[in-house]
């Protein structure tokens, strides 16, 4: 074989391997990016899930329906001296808390809670009163 053949042989293996390199390293780039990109949403959802936990823990008892939060005790503090059934609104205002939406959508989950654990009821949609008693 002649020594510009061999040279010409070598350029083409050099040129394929080259374009072969690029193209590894642009997958490469992707895949880290992609990696990256899981990496945040796994942490993010390792955050939420200890965050949930916390607050599990902290606003009820595992084992008694008692209300260890502040703000579950401030609503059953307002429904204890009502004398009719309040809607999520009336216990915003009542406890000066703005009744944006986002505050009162709030309430009214923390009301949900309370009709779970049998504290509150909800005698018609949106009204809550605090529960009889349980001997």
């Amino acid at each position: 074989m002649h020594l510009d053949t061999l040279l010409g042989l070598i350029g083409e293996r050099e040129t394929t391997a080259a374009a072969t390199a690029a193209r590894l390293r642009e997958q490469i780039s992707l895949f880290t990016a992609e990696l990256t990109r899981i990496d945040r949403e796994l942490a993010d959802l390792a955050t939420t899930r200890t965050t949930l936990r916390e607050l599990a823990t902290t606003e009820f008892t595992a084992d008694d329906p008692t209300v260890i939060s502040s703000a579950y005790q401030q609503i059953l503090t307002v429904l204890s001296s009502a004398t009719a059934g309040m809607r999520a609104k009336d216990i915003c205002l009542a406890l000066d808390i703005e009744p944006l939406h986002k505050n009162v959508e709030g309430t009214r989950a923390k009301l949900k809670r309370l009709v779970n654990r049998k504290l509150v009821t909800e005698s018609e949609a949106g009204i809550f009163t605090l529960a009889p008693k349980r001997t």
